[in-house]
């Protein structure tokens, strides 16, 4: 996982709320076996309307997703992040999540920045007016700004998971901090405790 401190640039607006996983990412893309592609399957059965935003072309250098209220509901599928961070949307702004979905962002660098339904609003009205507009999402300092629309907002993120950001650790990598005493453990545990030979 790559390191994440800020993210700035444009913002793709998806004005709707309860959006599932299954309609990030419909299930026939879970038959996948590798784990790249799946930009192709992202929003896909929405995505044969030309009216849907992400057919705009006004949209199509946009580095943030910002939906509305409650998005990443329903099943726990991780393929759901990897669609949107393939696409090349690096963080999500929205007034809830889902905590599977959130915490499956978290697992693999795509930053969930959660606001108020009321800036959540101003935000996807001030895109779709103008989508040149510029958002910083600063990690370290966990706020979110638009400096043309007059937004400025902080949101929550847990130190934890802050610093997997900021540190770029996924599980493995937070796991290998105890390198030490993982080594020490195997070195003096039992020989006659069964063993995997690798």
């Amino acid at each position: 996982m790559e390191p994440v401190e800020i993210v700035f640039g444009t913002a793709l607006p998806l004005s709707r709320s309860d959006v599932d996983t299954d309609q990030i990412i419909p299930s026939d893309w879970l038959k996948r076996v590798e784990r790249t592609g799946f930009d192709r399957g992202l929003f896909s059965e929405w995505r044969d309307d030309p009216s849907f935003v992400l057919n705009d072309e006004r949209f199509t250098e946009a580095t943030i997703l910002v939906a509305g209220p409650n998005f990443g509901t329903g099943s726990s599928r991780e393929h759901a992040v990897w669609a949107i961070q393939q696409y090349g949307f690096k963080a999500v702004v929205s007034p809830r999540f889902a905590d599977i979905f959130r915490n499956n962002c978290t697992k693999n660098g795509l930053v969930p920045v959660e606001v108020s339904d009321e800036i959540g609003e101003e935000l996807l009205q001030a895109i779709e007016n103008s989508p040149e507009l510029i958002l910083t999402i600063d990690v370290a300092q966990r706020t979110l700004e638009v400096p043309d629309a007059n937004i400025s907002c902080s949101f929550p993120l847990e130190e934890t998971v802050q610093e997997r950001f900021l540190k770029g650790l996924d599980d493995i990598g937070i796991t290998m901090k105890h390198e030490e005493v993982i080594h020490k453990y195997q070195q003096d545990r039992p020989a006659w405790l069964p063993s995997i030979s690798v």
